[in-house]
């Protein structure tokens, strides 16, 4: 009933303005615009992601029978209304930032023109895709930054919020610049690559560390990675340094060894020293368990002999900032602008665009907010993708996402490359300062 483009992933409210807008003739064009009010207290930039299955949540948006006679049942609306709906569809346009772009508070990532009903309607799920997208894939940013190029791989679906947010997170860190994930199925929707080793009951499982790891060798030679922290990871590298002539013997290579626990930086010191003594200096040594962007930076600082990172449940949940502070909100009708001046809460009124300045040497300078039928110098992030419910191309394939964010990433001023504390500069243009002044001087 509620499968990934389900039209009931909705609020109730919208529903119920929907029957009241079309009860007083409220369907004239409506502009709505997604972004986010302020950063968390960890964050200094976000990476926009999540707007491919916006766009195909948008393009395929129906009720079914089944879900009308749902809607039927919450006793709450007429038939007339049910009848409208059998025919609801988005018919509007769409302007946003590309997937893998750095942005920033009171920067709209996305603008939705339509029919007020068609805009009001689809908030709760573009909101819902859009933001935990960006969540992910601006946490997964900051732990490419801190490793400097070494390999990164998800591997959150088991402590993911359900199993929609295991895939989609695989897919924004892979944006964001993870060389990919342990979830099969993000694999093969995506085309993302998958790793995979082996888990500590298999190692249990056997009466001899040596013979699980020789088991496990011979099942699955390619890629060979042995996890080694079961018992005693220092002893169980000097049995794969043992082992290694014997699988050389058999054609098998051992890629890697991984380790899971522990003072990770001490292990891997330790492990390198016993694996290069032993002749296995293309051994690579994977690091997982319990890791952040902060155990990551310090673990690169110190020079901890370590190739590639495992991450689980601080990339999938964001668990120091698992939510953005982000609206989608009306900005004009009928033609004219409209701006909410809740306190704390207030609107810049109008359809907006952004404009990015770099540079002498191509890093981010500043950004500008202003009203999109004014021209600036700089580069405007927001582009058309949608018109009249349909798309205006297809969207970069995913591994351009990727690279576009590569380059963002690589654009940044320095002290946010290096997560420290740094307050970009986003400039909110006069002509919409002017707009927002009128607008308060009308309303009182």
């Amino acid at each position: 009933m509620w499968e990934g483009n389900s039209a009931l992933l909705t609020d109730l409210y919208q529903l119920n303005m929907l029957a009241a807008y079309l009860e007083y003739g409220l369907t004239e064009t409506a502009v709505f615009e997604l972004f986010v009010r302020k950063l968390p207290s960890h964050r200094g930039f976000l990476i926009a992601a999540g707007l491919e299955q916006a766009l195909q949540f948008l393009e395929t948006l129906s009720f079914t029978p089944g879900e009308l006679d749902a809607v039927r049942s919450l006793g709450q609306f007429s038939d007339s209304f049910i009848a409208w709906l059998r025919s609801f569809r988005f018919t509007g346009d769409v302007d946003a930032m590309p997937e893998g772009t750095v942005f920033f508070p009171d920067e709209p990532i996305l603008r939705v023109t339509a029919p007020l009903p068609e805009a009001q309607f689809v908030e709760t799920r573009l909101v819902n895709l859009l933001h935990f997208q960006t969540v992910v894939a601006s946490k997964a940013a900051r732990m490419v930054l801190a490793v400097s190029g070494k390999t990164l791989i998800d591997y959150g679906l088991r402590r993911a919020h359900g199993a929609e947010a295991g895939v989609l997170a695989a897919r924004a860190s892979y944006i964001a610049g993870f060389s990919g994930t342990a979830t099969v199925a993000a694999g093969i929707a995506f085309g993302i690559p998958v790793y995979g080793t082996m888990a500590h009951s298999f190692v249990q499982a056997h009466d001899d560390e040596t013979l699980a790891f020789e088991h496990f060798a011979r099942s699955h030679p390619q890629g060979l990675i042995l996890l080694i922290d079961t018992y005693d990871t220092e002893r169980a590298a000097g049995r794969v340094v043992a082992l290694a002539p014997r699988l050389t013997a058999e054609g098998i290579t051992i890629s890697g060894v991984r380790i899971d626990s522990g003072d990770l930086g001490q292990h891997a010191a330790k492990v390198r020293r016993i694996l290069d003594e032993g002749g296995l200096q293309s051994v690579k040594i994977v690091a997982s368990g319990g890791l952040d962007e902060n155990a990551l930076l310090e673990l690169s600082r110190a020079g901890a002999p370590i190739d590639s990172y495992g991450v689980g449940t601080s990339l999938t949940t964001s668990s120091d900032a698992p939510a953005l502070d982000c609206a989608y909100k009306l900005q004009e009708y009928a033609g004219t602008a409209r701006r909410k001046r809740s306190k704390g809460k207030a609107t810049w009124p109008g359809r907006k665009q952004v404009w990015r300045w770099h540079d002498e040497r191509g890093r981010f300078a500043r950004d500008l907010v202003s009203l999109a039928d004014k021209r600036y110098e700089g580069e405007p992030l927001l582009r058309p993708v949608m018109r009249g419910g349909r798309r205006v191309a297809d969207l970069p394939e995913l591994t351009a996402s990727r690279a576009h964010a590569k380059d963002q990433l690589a654009r940044l001023p320095p002290s946010l490359a290096r997560l420290e504390t740094y307050n970009y500069p986003v400039q909110i243009g006069a002509p919409l300062r002017e707009l927002a002044a009128t607008l308060d001087r009308r309303s009182g």
